[in-house]
This record gives structure tokens, sequence and C-alpha cells, in this order.
């Protein structure tokens, strides 16, 4: 193999782990974001765990964040303004793209 073969593979191997990194990390900060907005409506234990599970769900219906936003605007109503939701999650990302680096 070459050394142009050999780089090819290290480029698309990197991608490939950064990309599932990405996905990791975003499916932990909608469960964090999830039991955030859990907490707001009143929800503690199994049924935080259960509606945190919702969410993460939610961020399957399209790419992007926004069905994950529309999850927790609609589900939170006035008790978390726009702001407040979209900086807690991109707080909660933040969070946990650390927590998946101290267990690498």
């Amino acid at each position: 193999m070459s050394t142009f073969d050999d780089r090819e593979n290290a480029f698309e191997n990197k991608f490939a782990h950064d990309a599932e990194m990405q996905f990791k990390a975003e499916a932990r900060r909608n469960k964090l974001v999830g039991l955030w907005a859990a907490e707001l409506l009143g929800k503690s234990g199994d049924d935080a765990n259960a509606y945190a599970l919702e969410v993460v769900k939610s961020d399957f219906e399209e790419a992007g964040d926004e069905d994950v936003y529309r999850k927790l605007a609609g589900d939170l109503g006035n008790k978390a303004s726009e702001t407040e939701i979209r900086t807690k999650m991109a707080e909660k990302l933040a969070e946990a793209k650390a927590q998946l680096l101290k267990e690498v």
C-alpha cells in the first residue's frame, strides 16, 4: 500500500471517528437537556428518564437541532424562553463532549 493510500485511510478513519463522537455527544446532550426540562416540568426518577429518552428520540425526526428545540419548546411552554432553551442546549453539548473525553 502506498503512502497516499495510508493517508487516505487515516483521513477516512478520522472522519468516521469524528462523526461517531459528534453523534454520541449530541445524543448525550439531548439526554442531559431532557433531564433539565424534566425537572422544570416537575418530573423525577423514572418519569424524568423516560422524558429524557423522548427528547433523544425527537432528534431523529430531521437533521439538525430544530426538532429537539421544537420538542422542548412545545413541552415547556412558558417555563423557558427560546433563549433559555437554546443556551441550555449549547451548555449541555459542551458538558456532553467533556464527559465523552473523560471516558476515552
